[in-house]
């Protein structure tokens, strides 16, 4: 009786301890195998993904571990990337450091990736729920107010401001359209006359959207006084329309992020400023924050990586030169 009455209490124990363990399991044991960190961006084609991939090599090498990018080509490829996430798990990757294409549909596979022992970092975009060890991104809705309060200096005197958005279910640009938003209501002076059009996840598509709405919008006639768009390519799509029409009167634009086309519509004064995340930085803190939580320790779950407000006074600065054209051919190679 004694006997099985010890086999009983030590069965419990070894089911009380596997529960209190389940916190830690994905720690690493020193001599285990190389790390293998897979980084899933919502595209590859941007100049922003590039700088991002720049970081998170940078952090690769500084922490010996590996780093393998791989993510869709084009922004819209939902299925391509549930695809990669679900693979990543099935190879047991490491980690996984994921930029979810939709705030909704990647919360299945990051938990699927968790359950099987995989575990999550989310970066640049928020997810809906989902088991994941931390969040690295701007604080996009801060960012957004960012370009709303420029556009309510540049129209002082009031005026008609579209949104030219990005796509449905992609959560970072719907908190920096949002903030924009929340940030030109508070001055009566400003109309918003279009905030339900959506430029898509390509140059072209964002290009062909933005000169429908600059026609339904009269623009050429003095319809549009200002102008925000949310992403790379939806700030180039616009960027071409407006040098297109040569309207006589040019809206106010803001847009986000940079390349070296936008950065010259900085200096020609077709746009009026750009708010700057950094990529760099987000790339290296998301595999910095996937690599400490399998060593063992507690990373942040949440860091904001910052953005910045750029136009003619303050682009030739060191500070946003390095925002603008950071050096990634000593991490990409190329």
């Amino acid at each position: 009786m004694r006997r099985r009455f010890l086999k009983l209490l030590a069965g419990v124990a070894a089911s009380a301890a596997l529960g209190c363990r389940k916190k830690t399991d994905d720690a690493v044991p020193a001599g285990a195998a190389r790390l293998r960190i897979a980084v899933i961006p919502k595209g590859t084609t941007h100049e922003f993904w590039k700088s991002v991939h720049a970081g998170a090599v940078k952090a690769s090498r500084e922490l010996d571990v590996d780093v393998v990018w791989k993510g869709p080509l084009k922004e819209d490829d939902l299925k391509s990337q549930v695809d990669l996430v679900q693979s990543f798990t099935a190879q047991r990757a490491s980690a996984i450091v994921l930029a979810p294409l939709n705030a909704k549909a990647l919360v299945a596979s990051v938990n699927g990736a968790a359950r099987a022992g995989v575990p999550v970092v989310i970066f640049d975009s928020a997810l809906a729920g989902g088991e994941i060890v931390s969040f690295v991104a701007t604080d996009n809705r801060a960012a957004g107010r960012l370009a709303g309060q420029r556009m309510a200096e540049l129209l002082d005197k009031g005026g008609k401001v579209v949104v030219l958005r990005y796509q449905e279910g992609s959560a970072s640009t719907n908190e920096r359209e949002e903030g924009f938003l929340e940030a030109v209501r508070k001055h009566p002076g400003i109309e918003i006359v279009s905030e339900n059009q959506y430029g898509g996840a390509t140059t072209e598509s964002a290009f062909s959207a933005s000169e429908s709405l600059l026609l339904a919008k009269s623009a050429e006639k003095g319809g549009v006084n200002g102008i925000f768009t949310p992403n790379e390519s939806t700030t180039f799509g616009m960027l071409l329309a407006l040098e297109k029409a040569k309207l006589a009167s040019k809206p106010r634009m803001i847009g986000f992020d940079a390349s070296d086309k936008l950065v010259e519509g900085v200096k020609s004064g077709v746009i009026d400023a750009l708010v700057l995340q950094d990529p760099f930085k987000m790339g290296y803190l998301s595999v910095k924050a996937a690599v400490e939580h399998l060593r063992g320790k507690s990373p942040e779950l949440r860091t904001d990586t910052g953005a910045r407000l750029v136009d003619k006074t303050n682009l030739d600065t060191p500070e946003i030169r390095q925002l603008v054209k950071p050096e990634l051919t000593q991490w990409l190679g190329r």
